[in-house]
């Protein structure tokens, strides 16, 4: 790589996260590494109830553009290593990569863009995005969102379908196995090919991001009692209410549960914040692809929550996401740093609000 000290930096920056393994839950040596890092690049960094690791940095009275990426990665671990440019480890794609892009930038544009520019290294987005809630329930609305999750350098993303995640639980009296009676991992399997029937394969040529899509992602139990979960991908406008009562009539006497529900999510190609994005994409790349992704992120619970223009942007491979060979091409890293640190003036331009409205996230909204 090039021995310009900031690239240095920068690629140290993601280097560092990455040596630290940060599973949902377990993410604090991870933020304190961030803290330090921002607050050694000028950011004023404080880490809230949760853990979410915030900085902050610029111009308190303009626009407030908050840049959302996460520190947790999905369990288990990676050797960390450097071939070819490449850079090899957990979380180097999902999400690293874009939230040591999001520090970086910030950094470098704070100067120039008119505006206070807010970085999160929020927590367990992996899980139940708790650090993205609480971020709901205490900050008040930015004037844009960005959202750190791999979309490659020369994309942003403005969609996300939702999830719909639950448990089915089911049991019967003891039987022997050549009673005709029901048995209950035979229920569970039932419930799950009656999941499929109401939420069929998406028709050839038709929109994925439009579409439904379940996937069963755990079964167990034997005779007396089974469980099932499964996870849904859904699009907007879909009925879960209704869904889950069609479900509901194939359950013969288990219970369901819900685990987690967000709603997707979709902003206009046009807006003032992805064009600001988009043109510093293209001026550094000579095109740009403007997508949706098929899975969910923070950007469906903060976009809806605070009503706002959002995108995601970040370097990666996102087909790399939760695999072995999880890996991020450092030099299309570095890319996505000057793209965004070039677009960040853009984006304070296109959401400036009236003087008299502005305000500072130094603190956190009270009850």
């Amino acid at each position: 790589m090039s021995a310009d000290p900031t690239r240095v930096e920068e690629t140290r920056t993601l280097r560092g996260l990455v040596e630290i393994p940060s599973p949902s839950g377990a993410e604090a040596a991870a933020g304190a590494f961030l803290a330090a890092r921002m607050t050694a690049l000028g950011y004023d960094v404080r880490t809230d109830a949760v853990g979410n690791v915030i900085g902050e940095i610029g111009d308190p009275t303009g626009p407030v553009i908050m840049m959302v990426g996460h520190l947790d990665t999905v369990p288990g671990t990676l050797p960390v290593r450097e071939s070819g440019g490449l850079l090899f480890g957990r979380g180097t794609v999902d999400a690293k990569g874009p939230l040591a892009t999001f520090v970086h930038a910030g950094a470098r544009a704070a100067a120039s863009a008119a505006g206070r520019i807010v970085v999160v290294g929020a927590v367990e987005e992996e899980a139940a995005s708790r650090g993205a809630h609480h971020l709901a329930a205490t900050l008040d609305a930015p004037d844009a969102l960005l959202i750190g999750e791999p979309s490659g350098a020369g994309a942003v993303v403005v969609g996300y379908r939702g999830v719909l995640r639950f448990r089915y639980e089911v049991r019967r009296p003891p039987a022997h196995t050549s009673s005709p009676a029901e048995r209950a991992a035979e229920l569970a399997s039932d419930l799950w090919q009656a999941v499929r029937t109401l939420l069929p394969a998406v028709p050839e040529g038709a929109s994925h991001f439009e579409h439904a899509a379940p996937a069963l992602v755990g079964l167990d139990g034997g005779l007396t009692h089974a469980r099932a979960e499964i996870s849904c991908r859904i699009p907007r406008g879909f009925d879960t209410a209704g869904f889950l009562e069609e479900v509901r009539g194939h359950t013969a006497g288990g219970e369901i549960t819900v685990v987690e529900q967000v709603p997707a999510v979709r902003t206009g190609r046009g807006t003032p914040l992805v064009r600001a994005v988009a043109g510093a994409v293209r001026r550094r790349t000579g095109a740009v692809s403007v997508k949706v992704k098929l899975g969910t992120s923070d950007m469906n619970i903060l976009a809806p929550h605070w009503a706002v223009p959002a995108l995601a942007y970040g370097p990666g491979d996102s087909s790399l996401d939760h695999t072995d060979e999880e890996h991020i091409d450092l030099a299309e890293y570095l890319l996505a740093v000057d793209v965004l640190a070039e677009a960040l003036p853009d984006i304070a331009r296109a959401v400036a609000r009236p003087a008299a409205l502005a305000g500072s996230y130094h603190e956190e909204r009270r009850p």
